[in-house]
C-alpha cells in the first residue's frame, strides 16, 4: 500500500478543529470486540478488547491520556488493520477500562511493564508477528518500550508506530498548560480528579484528596500523584526518566513516528529530528496538518490518513521481512 502526503479537508486545517472534530464527531462502525481480563504479575489486571479472525498477525493498540480502548481513534485503527487481515488487540491501562483496578498504582507515560505483559500474553496466544501502535501517551509508552528493550525486545515484535507523541514529557506538560490549551487541560484534570477520588475510596491512606481541587495544571497533578505514586521523586523526575526521546537510540525495529506540525499539544522539543535521524530504523514524519490524533480524511472507505499511513508502513515492514 502507498499513501500520499496528508491533505486535510479544507475546514480541518486549523490545529484545534483538526483535533476536536474527529474526537467528537467520528463514530466508526465496527464489530463488537471480545472482552478479556488479563492478570498482571502484581495481582492486578488489564482489560482487553480483542478483534479476532484467526490470523497470526496481530496489531496491539495503546490509547492516549484518559482514553480507553473504545475511543474513535482506537476503533478506527482497529477496524483498518482488521480489514487488512490482522487480528487486533486494544488494551486499557489500569483504571481506564470498565472496572477500576485493584492495586494502588494507576498508569503513566512510562508504564512499559504493562505493555510488556500484553505483548507476552499475545505471544502465548500463538501470534507470530506483532505491530505496536500507540497514540499520544500510548505512543510514548510504545517508543519507550521498544527503545528500552533494545535487543531484548521479543522477536515477534515486527514494528512500532506512534502518533502525536509528547516525546519530551516536561516540554509537553508546559505546552498543554498554556492558555490556548486551557479547555483540553481542564478536561483531562476533571477526569483525573474523579479517578483519584475513586482510588481514595479503595486506599484512603495512600490517596490524599485534601486540596485536590486546588491542582490547576497537569504538572501539579503529576508532581503530587503520578510521580510519587509510581516510584518517582516528583513530576520532574518522572518526566526525565520516562520521556521516550531518550530511548530512540535503543530502538532495534522499524519504527514510524508522526507528529503534525500544527499539533496544539506539542512544542518544538517533541520534534527531535536529529535524534531520530541518527537511528536508521526510525522514520519521523511531520506533516503540516493533522492536529493531535486527528488526520481526518474524506473517502469511501472511512479511513483516516493515520490509518492509511499505518497500514502502508506495516505492509512495507512485513514485505521487507519476506
Amino acid at each position: 500500500m502507498e499513501t500520499q502526503p496528508y491533505r486535510p479537508p479544507l475546514l480541518l486545517r486549523g490545529s484545534h478543529l483538526s483535533t476536536i472534530v474527529p474526537a467528537l464527531l467520528r463514530r466508526p462502525a465496527f464489530i463488537e470486540p471480545a472482552y478479556e481480563r488479563l492478570p498482571t504479575p502484581d495481582d492486578d489486571f488489564l482489560e482487553l478488547d480483542w478483534y479476532r479472525q484467526g490470523k497470526r498477525l496481530l496489531t496491539i493498540i495503546s490509547h492516549g491520556l484518559e482514553g480507553d480502548s473504545r475511543r474513535p481513534y482506537v476503533v478506527g485503527m482497529a477496524r483498518a488493520f482488521y480489514r487488512q487481515g490482522y487480528d487486533v488487540l486494544a488494551w486499557n491501562y489500569r483504571g481506564c477500562g470498565p472496572t477500576l483496578n485493584r492495586q494502588p498504582r494507576l498508569y503513566h507515560s512510562g508504564a512499559t511493564d504493562d505493555l510488556h505483559t500484553v505483548v507476552q500474553h499475545a505471544i502465548r496466544q500463538g501470534y507470530e508477528r506483532l505491530i505496536l501502535v500507540g497514540f499520544s501517551l500510548g505512543g510514548n509508552i510504545t517508543l519507550k518500550y521498544v527503545g528500552e528493550q533494545k535487543d531484548q525486545l521479543p522477536s515477534a515484535v515486527a514494528a512500532a508506530i506512534a502518533w502525536s507523541v509528547p516525546l519530551d514529557l516536561a516540554a509537553g506538560s508546559q505546552e498543554i498548560s498554556k492558555p490556548h490549551n486551557f479547555i483540553y487541560e481542564k478536561r483531562f484534570l476533571n477526569r483525573l480528579r474523579k479517578k483519584i477520588m475513586l482510588k481514595h475510596r479503595q486506599y484512603p491512606d495512600i490517596f490524599d484528596t485534601r486540596n485536590l481541587k486546588e491542582i490547576k495544571n497537569l504538572y501539579q497533578f503529576d508532581d503530587r500523584y503520578t510521580g510519587p505514586l509510581h516510584g518517582f521523586a516528583g513530576a520532574d523526575d518522572y518526566y526525565a526518566r520516562c520521556s521516550s526521546v531518550h530511548f530512540l537510540p535503543g530502538i532495534r525495529v522499524p519504527t514510524l513516528i508522526v507528529n503534525a506540525q500544527n499539533d496544539p499539544f506539542l512544542p518544538e522539543a517533541c520534534y527531535p529530528l536529529e535524534v531520530a535521524a541518527a537511528n536508521p530504523l526510525i522514520t519521523f514524519e511531520t506533516p503540516a496538518h493533522g492536529g493531535h490524533v486527528g488526520f481526518a480524511t474524506l473517502n469511501n472507505q472511512g479511513l483516516y490518513w493515520s490509518e492509511q499511513r499505518s497500514l502502508a508502513f506495516a505492509a512495507q515492514v512485513l514485505a521487507d521481512e519476506a
